[in-house]
């Protein structure tokens, strides 16, 4: 079977910029600072809110509808209520699995976050700080929220797999998104020694993270690693006996490639997908089965500015001078021309998820939002740029 899939991003791990009411109030950018700007009472009732009318049964078969068989749930470290002042979420991924069981759907849980975060994005949870892999004893707690995971869950009909970490960085993606500048640290003391992960912690971790969750799960779901953005890096580890039914996991996105060069054309695009993505998705696909988890339609081309690496008006970008670049149906044909490339590419390999199912963006009414809407799952297929059913 490929996966046929898409993320529920935003809504147990919180990204500031796909639902920016969230954080009214407050000049927090990122999970980890939302609750030291909000009365307890507040924070409460604002995420439980959140988490009860974002992603609902109707969702799934929404999701079932589309032609789409499985879901990539983001959840974050303190999933299971034991690191106040945030708030669990297992009885959320509880109601998930129950959905996804009536409506014929598989679950991938990916461990979005860690504790000092594993990467300084404001998706890892805190911004500007990455010293996860630096504190074993962090390193050790994920390991047990991993554990429990596949305890609770490892013999569901709905579970697909379990990804032990998100997003991991090393070095080279370190420089190229230039952590620490991009993603600016409130608490300078606690940022103090960020530095990427290295490949051979990840291996560790991986091997270790493999032995607590295989044991406590059937034979036929899969634990899937991140690539750590070196997709040709785990060829040598991951073909190693000890692993069954391990995938690999790379996340390719359009404004990334804009960051390595990619021409900002419907040909450029084409041309690197073709040439980088398919060509390296075969290759892996080879000795590993290869999952694209993360990409989307979103580029600098359809907003009329680049983006430098998909930074938004959250990061200070004006886009409002941009707004009436590209008419509609020029967008319809260039993102009908990008989803189709990038689907293809895709099918090199096990599969995809595609990021993200919706946002909460008024791109209408908000002009600095325009081209933004593509993240939108939902959206994209309404509109005609992503093919209904895949």
């Amino acid at each position: 079977m490929k996966v046929k899939g898409v993320n529920l991003g935003n809504w147990l791990v919180l990204e500031k910029w796909m639902s920016p009411a969230l954080f009214d109030g407050t000049t927090a950018e990122d999970e980890y600072y939302l609750p030291a700007q909000l009365s307890p009472e507040v924070y409460e009732a604002r995420i439980k809110i959140h988490r009860s009318e974002y992603i609902t049964e109707r969702d799934f078969a929404t999701i079932k509808r589309i032609g789409l068989n499985t879901v990539r749930i983001p959840i974050p470290y303190f999933i299971f209520g034991d690191r106040p002042p945030f708030i669990g979420c297992i009885g959320e991924l509880d109601k998930a699995f129950a959905w996804a069981e009536k409506y014929g759907l598989q679950i991938l849980i990916d461990l979005h976050t860690a504790p000092l975060s594993q990467n300084g994005f404001d998706n890892g949870g805190i911004c500007g700080v990455c010293k996860w892999s630096q504190t074993p004893e962090e390193v050790e707690f994920v390991l047990n929220v991993l554990e429990k995971l596949a305890k609770r869950y490892g013999k569901r009909q709905g579970l697909f797999g379990i990804t032990p970490i998100n997003e991991p960085i090393t070095e080279p993606m370190w420089s190229i998104m230039d952590v620490e500048n991009r993603y600016e640290a409130v608490d300078k003391e606690l940022a103090a020694g960020s530095a990427p992960n290295t490949l051979e912690f990840l291996k560790k971790f991986y091997r270790d993270a493999y032995d607590r969750i295989r044991p406590n799960m059937a034979e036929d779901k899969y634990v899937v690693f991140h690539d750590a953005f070196q997709i040709h890096a785990w060829k040598e580890f991951i073909t190693q006996p000890v692993f069954q039914n391990v995938m690999l996991d790379t996340h390719q996105y359009l404004m990334l490639a804009e960051a390595m060069g990619c021409e900002q054309t419907l040909n450029g695009y084409i041309k690197y997908i073709q040439e980088s993505y398919a060509k390296d998705i075969a290759q892996v696909q080879e000795y590993v089965p290869v999952v694209c988890g993360e990409w989307c339609l979103f580029n600098s081309y359809a907003v009329g500015v680049d983006t430098k690496g998909g930074q938004s008006i959250l990061n200070g970008m004006d886009f409002q001078e941009n707004e009436q670049l590209m008419d509609e149906e020029t967008k319809k044909h260039l993102y009908a021309q990008l989803a189709n490339a990038q689907l293809a590419a895709w099918d090199q390999g096990a599969g995809y998820f595609y990021w993200s199912y919706k946002l909460l963006l008024d791109t209408v009414n908000e002009k600095n939002w325009g081209g933004w809407d593509c993240w939108d799952l939902g959206k994209s297929v309404d509109l005609g740029w992503f093919p209904a059913t895949v």
